[in-house]
């Protein structure tokens, strides 16, 4: 899904690719989704030196959730755009938007009985917040599952207002470290999978699962 703010800005929303497990790119041009995304976007052909002045938007923004599954879409994003225009990262054009993962409504004495709340982006900054607040606050936590779950007021405020929305400039360091990464863990080499696996097995801890 795209979204389109203005002629300069547009969101790439999480549902767009999906599927981009491909190395073969005759099988972009049989995807429905994805050439919708280049037509859009204004991408032109891969392989034919790109004419930056097609680009239809300044800013490309990738949004997706801010779980485990929304860095897996986002990644494969980045595949994508890195392995069709990756002058795109070279100029500066790809972004991430943050949207946030918890919300916190707290009623206190400070706050004479109106309700705060509080939009965190992990669970360190969670973590932190609740240690915080006073010991009346009885905060009502709420895990945003999606994007789909935030009302629209909740998306603009967080992630999509100019003035107050965070986005992260990609790199071509950053876009070609997702591209191997996405080799490796996504490729025909099983071998490479289980290295990595192996070698990082210790590291693992059951908080960093979302299940």
């Amino acid at each position: 899904m795209l979204m389109s703010l203005c002629p300069h800005v547009t969101f790439v929303s999480y549902c767009i690719v999906s599927s981009y497990h491909c190395t073969a790119y005759l099988q972009i041009f049989q995807n429905a989704e994805l050439q919708t995304l280049i037509s859009a976007l204004g991408l032109g052909v891969r392989g034919v030196s790109f004419d930056i002045d097609l680009l239809r938007y300044h800013r490309v923004v990738i949004m997706t959730d801010a779980d485990v599954d929304g860095a897996h879409i986002r990644l494969l994003l980045l595949t994508f755009f890195y392995r069709y225009q990756r002058e795109l990262f070279v100029n500066g054009h790809i972004y991430i938007a943050c949207p946030p993962l918890y919300k916190i409504a707290s009623k206190t004495k400070t706050s004479k009985g109106k309700q705060v709340e509080a939009y965190l982006y992990d669970q360190e900054a969670m973590d932190s917040y609740l240690k915080q607040l006073p010991s009346d606050a009885s905060p009502q936590i709420q895990r945003f599952k999606g994007l789909g779950e935030m009302m629209p007021n909740q998306l603009w405020d967080t992630t999509m207002d100019p003035a107050r929305r965070t986005l992260k400039l990609v790199s071509i360091d950053d876009a070609a470290a997702a591209d191997k990464l996405f080799s490796m863990l996504m490729g025909d080499n099983c071998e490479y999978r289980k290295a990595f696996i192996t070698s990082n097995i210790e590291d693992l801890k059951l908080s960093d699962l979302d299940y």
